[in-house]
């Protein structure tokens, strides 16, 4: 599970924890397409193919360069809504809609089979189940999307590049290592003169403090759309035992 045990451990930000082990263990069992972990992620993340790593790096100043335009473009996401394919570490896949709006809102819905939500309201990162009517939350910084959605996060700070062998192709893996258990994320960039600036993200992928890897593929982004703050709220399954 991507952090579960521990925030549970450390008391911090759960917003409900099951009333007994055996409700916890419905909902690790749930999902027979993909795993919590995944889900919660909604994220991400890759290792860099042994050949990609072989390729000379640039020189520092195009290095520079290049991680300057990533932040650019993701800077330059205001909104963004793109349909997404979710892969978990042994395959499995979920597709869905991906609603972005910065700082800090996101909202991945996935299709009807998974009665499931994760959205993010600028400060917390939720995971909504539909299936055992629960609800967990995350601080937005304390995951792999943080490099994403926090306005906090310093993706220049903490971002490297990574060589990717394509001068089309803007690869940057974003860490903090004096926080490892926040996980890395790998955003991976097309040059694209339409999307901001010029860069258009088509992937990550990201790896939790327990390994477990998450890609995400996107396709059909539109940017600048209007996306109202709605879009960001969900409907409580404890009170109201439905979905929206």
């Amino acid at each position: 599970m991507i952090f579960l045990n521990r925030w549970n451990r450390e008391g911090s930000v759960a917003v409900q924890r099951s009333d007994n082990n055996s409700r916890s263990m419905q909902t690790l069992k749930k999902f027979p397409k993909i795993t919590l972990r995944a889900a919660i992620a909604g994220a991400l993340s890759m290792s860099v193919p042994a050949a990609m790593l072989a390729v000379p790096a640039a020189p520092v100043a195009a290095q520079a360069s290049q991680l300057d335009q990533a932040v650019a473009a993701l800077r330059g996401i205001s909104t963004m809504r793109a349909n997404f394919t979710q892969t978990d570490r042994k395959g499995q896949t979920l597709s869905g809609v991906l609603s972005l709006k910065r700082p800090g809102k996101i909202r991945f819905e996935y299709q009807k089979s998974a009665n499931m939500l994760v959205v993010s309201n600028g400060k917390s990162l939720y995971l909504v189940d539909y299936d055992v009517n629960q609800v967990q939350r995350w601080p937005i910084g304390n995951s792999p999307l943080g490099a994403l959605l926090d306005p906090s996060r310093d993706v220049k700070k903490y971002g490297k590049l990574i060589p990717s062998g394509n001068d089309n192709v803007v690869t940057v893996e974003v860490r903090d290592s004096k926080h490892p258990e926040y996980g890395v994320i790998t955003l991976i960039f097309v040059r694209d003169a339409k999307a901001p600036g010029g860069l258009e993200l088509t992937n990550w992928v990201a790896l939790d403090a327990q390994n477990g890897r998450t890609t995400v593929r996107l396709s059909n982004q539109a940017y600048g759309i209007s996306i109202p703050d709605s879009t960001f709220t969900f409907k409580d399954p404890r009170r109201s035992g439905g979905r929206r």
